[in-house]
């Protein structure tokens, strides 16, 4: 089935050339005059509710605000090393952590970064808002600001260092205090036109066009941004960021916006190259989100049923070619530190989960149909829909009528996130080296309404919430290495989701664009060190 989806995806790929055609006319013609370093044109195949990482830190919204606002700390393939901080340390309790910060940074307003910045960051919008630090900074009651360079984050509980330094180029965007004070910060126009300290500013965001990002001359890395302008294309069709790439039109796709199947095709082509590093924190995760509040779905029977349903090496070598692994749980297998084999296992089954279903008393009707579910697939990547389309058959074959429901990004967020308007969904989530940071989110109870990429689906446990609580302040790591793994066998046991496979990304490049893949986030990183050669 499949494979059959993949040909068609290639036969739309012929209309390449008209693709390419809109993407030559959309650009804007300001930037054409753009100087010595150039202009990088990205394919981005989505356009986020909003830009501001520090209210949603998700790789959609790094992948531009990147380049435009910046973190305390920044991943690098040593390490968390400082970016805005100059450096950090934690007291020996665990209860206070000290940021020295650099001097002499000025917001692309004018206005100096200061202490003050971080604090109403940490505070008023990390805390919260964002959808990743409302966990992580759950115990932070205070950041005290003795000096314009020092910021003191004092926790109610103990918080290990190893934890808040491994979020940091995730959690910890700094927001200029002096537009968003007094303000709805959730629907401050800053979190469309961002203002940053970033190696970019930025310009103009034209939707179904691009969004244009410019030098920062005023950037506090000396001679740094090497680029005079980035523009982010707008391309959802993924067949058509292949042929812009082919055509020149487009210089960069990432998160694997070239259909893989294409890419032995496109090594060959002169002038473009196929990366596979870069991506290194990045693991993303094949999921089922699963509407607790739907009746059948709340039977753990059912939950079963459908996990063996599910033929994951079918999906891993049919539908990400090979480029993966199966997932066994919400931490993959390359997390070596966290990861354990020992749990709850779903191996393809269909006879047995038809049997479940039957004990559920889900019987199958005259035309074969126990229920019927909505399934909302993930529009952001080209797997998670064709996975959407294996998935409803799979379900049929035992009984379930499962319809797809298609949204745009925004929409897809909204009814998922917002609205629970869902029974089943598909989403990409993303493991970040710790799993405090975006993967206990997906189970833990109390989440309010609205927070993207978290637990909307209305499960509760109080046993995992309780691992989760006691993995935040427990100081020894091999104490949360142990409770992280009796999370992933209480996951993988009770199903509030289920994880299918686990895969990384590739890039397309023109090989006059340097400096790529030298950090393991690199997509998400402020590109202030690339530069287009000739």
């Amino acid at each position: 089935m499949s494979s059959l989806l993949t040909r068609r995806f290639f036969l739309g790929s012929s209309l390449g050339a008209t693709a390419a055609l809109l993407v030559s006319t959309a650009l804007p013609r300001m930037a054409m005059a753009a100087g010595a370093g150039g202009r990088l044109v990205v394919a981005n195949d989505s356009e986020p509710r909003q830009l501001n990482p520090a209210i949603a830190a998700s790789n959609g919204v790094f992948f531009i605000a990147s380049k435009v606002i910046e973190t305390l700390g920044q991943a690098t393939f040593e390490g968390v090393k400082p970016l805005l901080a100059a450096s950090w340390a934690g007291g020996e309790d665990g209860l206070s952590i000290t940021f020295r910060l650099r001097d002499g940074i000025k917001w692309h307003d004018g206005k100096p970064f200061t202490s003050e910045d971080v604090a109403f960051s940490a505070m008023e919008v990390w805390k919260p808002l964002q959808n990743i630090g409302r966990e992580l900074f759950a115990n932070l009651e205070k950041v005290e600001t003795p000096s314009p360079d020092t910021a003191v984050f004092r926790f109610s509980k103990p918080t290990p260092l190893q934890l808040i330094e491994n979020a940091l180029p995730v959690v910890s965007s700094v927001l200029p205090k002096h537009l968003y004070e007094g303000t709805d910060i959730a629907a401050n126009p800053a979190n469309s036109a961002l203002v940053g300290t970033g190696p970019f500013t930025f310009a103009e965001y034209k939707p179904g066009q691009y969004y244009l990002l410019k030098k920062n001359p005023d950037y506090w890395q000396k001679g740094q941004p090497l680029l005079d302008e980035i523009v982010f294309q707008v391309l959802p069709d993924r067949a058509a960021a292949a042929s812009s790439l082919e055509a020149g039109e487009v210089q960069l796709a990432c998160f694997s916006a070239v259909p893989l199947s294409d890419l032995d095709r496109i090594k060959s082509v002169d002038g473009l190259e196929v990366v596979t590093k870069g991506y290194e924190d990045l693991t993303y995760q094949l999921t089922v989100e699963i509407n607790h509040r739907t009746k059948e779905l709340q039977d753990l029977k059912v939950r079963q049923a459908i996990a063996f349903a599910i033929d994951r090496k079918f999906v891993l070598d049919t539908i990400f070619l090979g480029y993966g692994t199966i997932a066994t749980g919400p931490v993959p297998e390359s997390a070596k530190t966290f990861y354990t084999a020992d749990v709850t296992r779903y191996d393809f089954d269909t006879d047995k989960a038809n049997a479940l279903l039957d004990e559920a008393g889900y019987k199958k009707g005259a035309d074969g149909v126990r229920f019927k579910l909505r399934l909302l697939p993930a529009p952001y990547f080209n797997e998670t829909k064709q996975f959407g389309d294996y998935l409803r058959q799979a379900l049929s074959k035992i009984g379930i009528d499962a319809t797809i429901v298609s949204n745009d990004s925004a929409g897809h967020q909204k009814a998922v996130y917002t609205d629970h308007a869902f029974d089943l969904a598909i989403a990409p989530t993303v493991f970040r080296a710790d799993p405090a940071i975006s993967t206990t989110i997906l189970v833990r109870s109390g989440i309010p309404d609205g927070v993207p990429f978290s637990n909307q689906g209305g499960y509760k446990n109080a046993a995992l919430d309780q691992i989760i609580d006691e993995a935040l302040v427990t100081l020894d790591p091999a104490k949360r290495v142990a409770l992280y793994q009796d999370f992933q066998r209480k996951v993988t046991e009770d199903l509030p989701l289920i994880n299918v496979v686990d895969w990384t990304f590739t890039s397309v490049a023109s090989t006059a664009v340097k400096n790529i893949a030298n950090t393991p986030r690199w997509a998400v990183s402020s590109w202030a060190d690339t530069e287009l050669d000739g």
